[in-house]
């Protein structure tokens, strides 16, 4: 069998039909295309999400309040108000391996500086939430534990919300910007950070004492969460432990009641995340297989109108010696070149895209070898799947009836 010659025909029939080939491929280029880029936007987010969880600090711990059952009504989580003062002092005091703790709160709003405003949201804390979130003042200073004492009106604002207030340059620290008509003193701006991999402007913050947000915004004398760090990442499990024990003790819930409380580890939120994104690069990649099924489609059905158009070439060179294994490779290795041709252009295509996003639209995008691998042997397999058995019915193909087949 001269495959080399059958090469040659199959390139020409091909030839002969351009457009028609060209759209066959179509199908497979936008299915491999879209496969690619797909798993490369599930992957990036994957991993953007693992970068930013590791970026905060796995050994972090959150506490908020739950909707509790009440009276046999469930609670909403945002209006419990079980989360007290006492209960941050009580972590501190009881709970081992406990590096930073803050009490939390926040309250969104516009801040306001002579003409200009910024919507944003100013959170609540102690000095150590600086060290808990990474947070570094880069001009002027921290509030202090006096400010606390006194629940004084002074914040430490972001590089967004300095460039959305000060349009011509002022110097912010020492202005006074207001918040829900409360002046707020500026003593320091935070080190810029930029966007974080969800696409969070973590620069759009202000960061005032805990007791002012209290007494002066919320008029609450409860708080809405309370940010802890272990030592070490080794002792987190144990350290949600112990504040479990401690939030129950204190808040005394009985052993058949449940908590008004939920304690969270950043290692726990991150699994949770990356099941959710798991589950969307699944999603993402079916779409772009269904796409690469409707191309395989495209090329049985292509195949089986170029089995009836050249029933008659196909009986002619049966006739002369032609054997059916010659007709079924002839067939099936045109139905493979435009499987792999479309793939090959279509992994082109779908890096190409993958990139286009990652610049364009500044997502998180990671082209994986795997991705592309997979989706060329598919797209490979893709062609000799439903190129088969088109190639089957011509190779069996009767050459008497076929030379009379009009």
């Amino acid at each position: 069998m001269n495959y080399g010659n059958l090469i040659f025909i199959a390139l020409r029939a091909l030839n002969n039909n351009k457009l028609r080939s060209f759209l066959t491929m179509l199908g497979i280029i936008i299915g491999v295309a879209s496969v690619i880029s797909m798993l490369a936007i599930g992957e990036g987010s994957k991993l953007a999400i693992e970068e930013q969880i590791k970026e905060l600090g796995s050994n972090m711990i959150v506490v908020t309040p739950t909707n509790a059952l009440v009276g046999g009504i469930r609670q909403n989580g945002v209006l419990v108000q079980t989360l007290k003062y006492d209960d941050y002092q009580s972590i501190v005091a009881e709970v081992p391996h406990v590096d930073k703790c803050s009490p939390y709160v926040q309250k969104s709003g516009q801040a306001i500086y002579g003409p200009n405003n910024s919507p944003t949201t100013i959170y609540g804390i102690n000095e150590e939430y600086m060290d808990i979130r990474r947070l570094r003042v880069a001009r002027g200073e921290m509030f202090t534990d006096q400010d606390m004492k006194s629940s004084a009106k002074v914040c430490v604002v972001g590089q967004t919300i300095v460039d959305n207030l000060f349009k011509n340059g002022e110097d912010p620290l020492g202005q006074i910007i207001r918040f829900d008509n409360i002046p707020f003193r500026i003593v320091g701006v935070l080190a810029a950070k930029g966007y974080n991999a969800m696409g969070r402007d973590q620069d759009d913050i202000i960061v005032a004492p805990f007791t002012t947000i209290q007494k002066r915004l919320l008029a609450i004398d409860y708080l809405q969460g309370i940010y802890v760090s272990a030592v070490d990442e080794k002792h987190t499990e144990k350290i949600i432990w112990e504040i479990t024990g401690v939030l129950r003790q204190t808040h005394k819930i009985s052993s058949v009641q449940e908590d008004d409380f939920n304690v969270r580890s950043l290692e726990e939120m991150s699994a949770v995340l990356t099941m959710a994104t798991a589950l969307l690069t699944v999603l993402l990649a079916t779409i772009g297989g269904i796409s690469l099924l409707v191309g395989g489609i495209g090329i049985m059905n292509i195949m089986y109108v170029s089995v009836t158009e050249r029933t008659r070439e196909i009986g002619l060179r049966m006739s002369i010696g032609a054997k059916g294994r010659h007709i079924l490779f002839q067939f099936l290795i045109e139905a493979i070149m435009i499987s792999v041709t479309g793939g090959i252009i279509g992994v082109c295509l779908g890096i190409g895209a993958a990139v286009a996003i990652r610049t364009t639209l500044e997502w998180p995008v990671y082209v994986q070898l795997y991705s592309v691998v997979i989706s060329f042997l598919v797209c490979s397999a893709t062609g000799i799947f439903f190129g088969w058995y088109p190639a089957k019915k011509a190779a069996k193909l009767n050459p008497i009836d076929a030379i009379r087949y009009e």
